[in-house]
């Protein structure tokens, strides 16, 4: 049986300093800090972010029209709007966010909520359509 050769990276991908990244705020009103985008990183076909929303604010409902996100819930406790679906998360909760899906996630507790955000195809300013 012949024997294939490990894939190849298409480019080196560099490890990121989370000192070294600066946050903004998106079009959705939350401040995410790019820990690996392809526009700056090097990597192929994914982002990831942290998204830090303070107590008491709520992230404009919007959709992505090509990407899937995860969420994975850090620190904090939200409440998800999710298509018709209202979801309560806590610390260790992830949830899937297929594309075209409308969502928004508001902080309800003393603390910032902090989510990682994976999407796939990466994030674009140009795929969020706010609603």
């Amino acid at each position: 049986m012949p024997r294939h050769a490990p894939p190849r990276l298409r480019r080196t991908v560099p490890i990121t300093s989370y000192a070294d990244v600066v946050p903004f705020i998106t079009k959705d009103g939350s401040q995410i800090r790019e820990l690996m985008h392809p526009k700056h990183h090097g990597n192929a076909d994914q982002s990831l972010a942290e998204a830090t929303i303070p107590p008491g604010v709520t992230t404009h409902l919007h959709c992505h029209h090509g990407s899937e996100e995860i969420y994975h819930v850090c620190h904090g406790e939200g409440r998800m709007r999710l298509g018709k679906r209202e979801l309560e998360l806590r610390p260790g909760d992830t949830v899937a966010i297929s594309a075209g899906t409308p969502h928004c996630v508001g902080n309800v507790g003393p603390l910032p909520l902090v989510i990682l955000c994976a999407c796939t195809p990466p994030y674009a300013d140009d795929d969020t359509e706010l609603l």
